[in-house]
Formats: structure tokens, C-alpha cells, sequence
């Protein structure tokens, strides 16, 4: 993938040296099992970024002053488990050099490398997980680096898993499903107020890592992702969720993965990189 920067900024806030948040795209699509092209993933987001009006108004503010430094991609022709490698030693270097890490995916099996670097340098933290799916599978089509295992290797390096919009799961996963600290999407929409964010919040140590699996957004906001189910969460819940889960905690990292880009439909782009920005904005919010 040719390099494209996040945003369109001027050159002295997309410096490396002197930005505080650096978006790392990691275009793999090795193991998703539907709709392929997560790998084309990260340059749509990342093409559709220059559209965003950059002020934000709910929190009266422009992130990007604080620098976002795009970096090379990841390379994408490997296998998951050496991809993996490849994002804990990528990552680990951002957090090394104390900016915030970013990825773009791809499929969900990226998040793998960054949990193992977040481990590095947080003694205690929790995951975060937006998604339509479990993911809680202890291996599937003979690997464990799969997409479809990413929170079962996450729960390995962290107890601390909080699954939130979760609306489909095999019955082998179950084992792996901790039912006190999944929040379903029917219970979140059977709900009649937000006492349910604040039960997530209760779950979480005080560092907090977000993996984002965009179909975790019913597939009306975001019909562009490989495994797409009805029934799910809305931009602005998502968004009043990780407003408060910033009041209450320490964000230490984020990814948002498993856009399938479509050439016909670009507000699912759009929509990606427009949610990066708001939550950036949230995090970084002085």
C-alpha cells in the first residue's frame, strides 16, 4: 500500500517526532472466512480522512494540533502469526517513544500484537471490546491467531475483558464467555437508561485498551464489514460510551478493524475515520 497520511494537516503536525498519536495501518486479511477485503481497509479509512471537517464541536477542539504522525504499514503478506509479531514489536516502539498507538485494520486478528505490547507496559489493564462477535474461539481453520480468536488470546494476556454489542457466538466459545462481563446488544437496546455504561465502566482497571470491530454498528450505519449482523449499536452509543469510559479511565490505546470498503457506498469510510477523530478528540480533550 502506497503511504497516505491521516488528515490532511499541515507537515508540522503529522512529524513523527513531535506528534503525540500515531496511526499505524496494518492491511491484513489472511483469515476472515466471508466477505474479504479488510486488507483494503486502512487505505480507505485513511483516504476518506481528508473529507473531515477538522474542528470538532462537542469538545471544542482540534485534535490533530496534537500531532498524528501516519506510519508505514504493516507488512501484510505473512501469516497471523508472524503479522502479530510484527504489530507487538510496531507498537511497543510507539509506546517506547510515548505517543498514543492507533491501527488501522484490516482484519480483527491485528489487535493480537498490540495487546501483547500494552501488556509490556501495563501492569494491570483491561480490553475493551466493541463487536458483534465474541470472538472467543480457541483456535478455528487450524489457527489460533485467527479473527475468530483474537478475545481468546486477548483474555490470555488479560483477564480483563469487557465485550460490549455482542450478538452472535458458537457454542464453543461459550467456555471462553465470561457472563458478567459481556453486555448483549438486545440487553443494551431492552435497556431503558445508560445504567448499563456505567456497569462497564465498574469492570475495568483503570488503563483501558479499545478494539473496535466495526460491525459492532448495525449494518445500516455500516453495511461495509465482512461479517455483518443486524441488530446492533448505534454511532452515538458507541460514542456516549467511550465519552464516559474517558471521564473514569486511562485510554492507553486503540484500534478499529474489519472495514470491507466497497467502491459503490463510501460513507462506511468515512464513517470510520470520522470515529477515530471524535475519539481522539474525546481522549485528548484537556
Amino acid at each position: 500500500m502506497d503511504k497516505l497520511l491521516y488528515g490532511d494537516f499541515e507537515e508540522q503536525y503529522t512529524d513523527y517526532e513531535t506528534a503525540e498519536i500515531a496511526i499505524l495501518p496494518v492491511p491484513y486479511d489472511g483469515t476472515s472466512t466471508w466477505l474479504k477485503g479488510a486488507d483494503k481497509g486502512p487505505r480507505a479509512i485513511l483516504e476518506a480522512s481528508p473529507n473531515m471537517e477538522f474542528y470538532d464541536i462537542e469538545t471544542d477542539s482540534e485534535v490533530y494540533k496534537h500531532g498524528i504522525a501516519t506510519l508505514e504499514p504493516v507488512t501484510a503478506d505473512s501469516s497471523p502469526q508472524a503479522m502479530a509479531q510484527e504489530v507487538e514489536q510496531r507498537v511497543e516502539a510507539i509506546l517506547k517513544d510515548k505517543k498514543f498507538p492507533v491501527l488501522l485494520g484490516g482484519e480483527h486478528s491485528v489487535s493480537i500484537g498490540a495487546f501483547k505490547a500494552i501488556a509490556k507496559y501495563y501492569d494491570t489493564f483491561s480490553i475493551l471490546q466493541l463487536d458483534a462477535h465474541s470472538d472467543m474461539r480457541d483456535e478455528y481453520e487450524g489457527s489460533p491467531y485467527n479473527h475468530a480468536c483474537v478475545m481468546a488470546r486477548g483474555k490470555e494476556i488479560t483477564p480483563s475483558v469487557v465485550q460490549v454489542g455482542i450478538r452472535s457466538s458458537a457454542i464453543e466459545e461459550k467456555h471462553n464467555i465470561d457472563p458478567d462481563r459481556i453486555f448483549y446488544a438486545h440487553e443494551i437496546k431492552e435497556s431503558d437508561d445508560s445504567t448499563w455504561m456505567y456497569e462497564v465502566s465498574q469492570k475495568l482497571h483503570d488503563n483501558v485498551y479499545v478494539t473496535i470491530d466495526l460491525d459492532v454498528f448495525d449494518p445500516a450505519y455500516m453495511p461495509s464489514t465482512g461479517t455483518p449482523e443486524p441488530d446492533g449499536l448505534t454511532y452515538r452509543t458507541v460514542l456516549t460510551l467511550l465519552k464516559l469510559i474517558n471521564e473514569r479511565h486511562n485510554i492507553v490505546g486503540l484500534d478499529v478493524v474489519e472495514l470491507c470498503p466497497n467502491d459503490i457506498n463510501k460513507a462506511p469510510d468515512f464513517l470510520a475515520s470520522k470515529l477515530i477523530y471524535q475519539i481522539l478528540s474525546i481522549r485528548f480533550k484537556q
